[in-house]
């Protein structure tokens, strides 16, 4: 069954684009064009998910966030944003938001953070399986083999060598591929601690699983989806 989302946008010319791609995307949209729609309309029928723009005449979107969350809601929430400042990112996850998202934006970026969300919250949300599993408990996917029990990598016939940190990074990547991980998911799941934009951390060990996996002439696996986060396929 599609996820039923409720997408609260004053602009029409974006609010109409965005309708268009999340239901090409499978979803079942309710597009309003304020926040007083948008309460009545979750209050009618509860959304799986909720799109909401920060800046609506009336009752604006951080409004909409603060009400919902005083009723007990806690459907997951995206934000869109024309505020960069850190002091405005701030003031919308203290209003209830889960997760934002910067105008201008890729449609590909609101995918893959909506597609987080609904993981992250359990959600049901139409994905990619989890690669099939061998009957000795690993896993496979884009030439690499992974065993989580021994904690042993192999890309083709070659066995890998990963630190720990290294192989827990690269067995989430292989759980999930083609699956695009925002850097939020990924710090949380790895390290139990999101670092902020300003952290290096995730793109270093990135560049080390990168430079043990790759091979000349060989496809690269690990791919950077650049303002969301990294994906495992073979190209």
């Amino acid at each position: 069954m599609p996820q039923n989302l409720l997408l609260a946008e004053d602009d029409r010319a974006i609010r109409h684009a965005l309708e268009r791609a999340l239901t090409l995307e499978g979803y079942a949209v309710t597009a309003v064009a304020d926040g007083v729609e948008a309460l009545a309309q979750a209050h009618r029928t509860p959304p799986d998910v909720l799109v909401l723009d920060v800046m609506m005449p009336g009752i604006d979107g951080l409004q909409v966030c603060r009400v919902l969350r005083a009723e007990g809601n806690r459907t997951p929430i995206l934000m869109l944003t024309a505020l960069v400042e850190t002091a405005d990112r701030i003031a919308g996850l203290d209003a209830g938001a889960d997760d934002y998202v910067v105008k201008p934006f890729d449609v590909e970026e609101v995918f893959a953070r909506l597609r987080a969300l609904l993981r992250r919250t359990g959600a049901p949300v139409d994905v990619p399986s989890e690669p099939p599993r061998m009957p000795d408990g690993q896993f496979a996917a884009a030439g690499l083999r992974i065993d989580p029990q021994a904690r042993r990598v192999w890309r083709g016939p070659h066995e890998v060598e990963l630190t720990r940190t290294e192989f827990d990074l690269l067995e989430l990547l292989v759980r999930n591929a083609g699956i695009v991980l925002d850097h939020t998911t990924i710090y949380d799941r790895i390290w139990g601690y999101d670092f902020g934009p300003g952290s290096k951390n995730l793109a270093v060990y990135v560049g080390y699983l990168r430079r043990k996996l790759d091979e000349p002439g060989a496809p690269s696996l690990i791919h950077t989806v650049r303002g969301v986060g990294y994906v495992l396929r073979e190209d």
